[in-house]
């Protein structure tokens, strides 16, 4: 079959999405506007409720180990009960929004912020946006890199908390 163009219509696509969210495969995340002030019905990022399903095609042992921690962090907030949006502003995406009893978070996950290419674009992601919601950027380096606007969690630590 490889190399034959296959048509396949939207609806069919939905239902074998549905499928895999039924069977625990993949969780779909909507995305949530701050100039809405809502959560958009129509765009969902799609997840992997297991992790391990990230690695299985990757040729060259090749790894994207942020998106993995991306996937974990995502499985421990919807088990820790809060509702998960990816935030969206001005075209700028931050990884998860994350509330509950009325607090919300906004959550930037990377495997390690220690370059600086890597650190300005991680937290360049909450530029602009007030203080009145927590910022808070997950990783797996040992060094804290808190800001004043922005608390730095190591992964190990996140994983460990009842809350956050």
């Amino acid at each position: 079959m490889k190399g034959q163009n296959i048509s396949v219509s939207v609806p069919t696509v939905i239902k074998y999405l549905d499928y895999l969210k039924e069977a625990y495969v993949i969780e779909d995340v909507p995305l949530y506007s701050p100039k809405a002030k809502a959560k958009l019905n129509y765009y969902f990022k799609l997840y992997d409720e297991d992790v391990s399903l990230n690695s299985i095609r990757v040729s060259g042992n090749r790894y994207d180990l942020t998106h993995n921690l991306e996937n974990i962090v995502l499985n421990e907030l919807i088990y820790l009960g809060f509702n998960v949006t990816v935030y969206c502003s001005k075209g700028r995406e931050i990884d998860f929004r994350a509330e509950k009893d009325g607090k919300i978070f906004l959550i930037q996950v990377a495997y390690s912020v220690a370059e600086e290419k890597a650190y300005d674009r991680e937290f360049s992601a909450f530029a602009g946006i007030d203080n009145t919601v927590k910022k808070n950027i997950i990783t797996n380096d040992e060094i804290d890199y808190s800001t004043s606007a922005v608390y730095h969690c190591k992964l190990r630590d996140f994983l460990l908390m009842d809350e956050l």
